[in-house]
């Protein structure tokens, strides 16, 4: 699966989680997946858990917050 294809798994609608991004047809947000992975969770225990989730929908979440952190400006202050 490409990139753009995974990119169009990740939706916001803001009539859903206040418009957080979330895995298209579903109410998972892309922040509470990541927040599971960066628990220590693996991805097998994600899709056990959630089983209508598929590893395209977590390389979705990963690769949005990629082009997401991409994107972000970072400004330093003169003391730092």
């Amino acid at each position: 699966m490409n990139e753009t294809d995974l990119l169009n798994r990740i939706t916001v609608d803001p009539t859903i989680l206040v418009g957080k991004p979330i895995i298209r047809g579903t109410r998972i947000s892309v922040e509470f997946v990541l927040e599971l992975l960066g628990r220590g969770w693996t991805t097998e225990q994600v899709l056990h858990e959630y089983d209508h989730l598929t590893i395209a929908d977590i390389q979705a979440c990963l690769l949005y917050a990629s082009e997401i952190l991409k994107s972000e400006r970072v400004f330093l202050s003169a003391g730092t």
